[in-house]
């Protein structure tokens, strides 16, 4: 198209136009969504199918061979037609969301005192992080020795672990808070509870849920030594069980299914943050 035919057809050169950046975009949505994701898959399993071509073809470790892709997922399809799937993460769920749910019931409120107080600030900080840098499992014979069941004992070490990010980073998210917006609403004469529940609470949700996802990593990790324990179920006992067993390819379909659950509860943690985000895109 010329500049003259240009000048004399402004729609239809508009539309053009329009039709590049739909398609520039749409194409930038598929590299973005499906493109890179299958190219990185693509990748993983090649390591993998490799990494278990090399095992069969070793006869010092010959006998793990089931860990190969193949075995895994022929494993992984049988699990999920013989219905016990559910019954081995249904229990781990229930664990994993207990702990999160008593850390994120002690890690906020604290967080926000914290954050608001810097004298509290200062004469926690040292018996915190104290605290934190001990490792969750080191406190498993003192949680078998507190609590009455086996469950409970595992929800304390999950909520241990996943405590001290929602903590801290409710702490942070408070303290980036502008103090205007309190002397603003203090001269409205706004009370502790009206700033916590108009001021505080909707500034720190991203914050709040950026400590979540770091917890819900750290405690999927602790969960499978964790049920180690005296418990009969989940995915961490799975493990050992298949382990004892010498069920290898069991063992990689269970580590394949911590894998995607861990990574849809990640996922679910990033919509939470771009929904509380204050900076969205549009």
């Amino acid at each position: 198209m010329n500049v003259v035919e240009m000048a004399d057809n402004p729609g239809k050169t508009g539309a053009a136009a329009a039709s590049r950046i739909s398609w520039s975009a749409l194409r930038k949505f598929a590299l973005s969504t499906i493109g890179y994701p299958a190219v990185g898959i693509s990748i993983l399993l090649a390591v993998w199918w490799l990494g278990g071509w090399v095992i069969e073809n070793d006869e010092d470790i010959s006998s793990f061979a089931g860990f190969a892709p193949q075995p895994t997922f022929l494993a992984l399809m049988n699990m999920a037609a013989s219905g016990g799937l559910w019954d081995m993460i249904g229990p781990s769920l229930y664990r994993i969301g207990m702990g999160l749910l008593w850390a994120i019931v002690a890690g906020v409120p604290i967080g926000v005192a914290i954050g608001l107080n810097a004298s509290m600030r200062e004469i926690s900080h040292v018996p915190f992080q104290f605290l934190r840098m001990i490792s969750p499992l080191a406190w498993m014979p003192v949680a078998v020795l507190a609590f009455a069941t086996w469950d409970a004992a595992i929800v304390f070490l999950i909520a241990i672990a996943a405590v001290w990010p929602v903590m801290f980073s409710t702490a942070q998210g408070v303290r980036r808070i502008d103090p205007l917006w309190f002397k603003v609403a203090r001269n409205l004469g706004a009370d502790g509870l009206q700033m916590l529940r108009r001021i505080i609470m909707p500034a720190i949700g991203q914050d709040i849920f950026a400590g979540i996802r770091l917890a819900v990593g750290v405690a999927w990790i602790v969960l499978v030594p964790a049920e180690y324990l005296g418990v009969t179920s989940g995915l961490g006992y799975a493990i050992n069980d298949a382990r004892d067993t010498l069920e290898y390819d069991t063992l990689g379909a269970i580590v394949v299914i911590i894998g995607i659950i861990g990574f849809i509860l990640d996922g679910v943690c990033v919509s939470l943050i771009k929904r509380f985000s204050w900076h969205q895109q549009g």
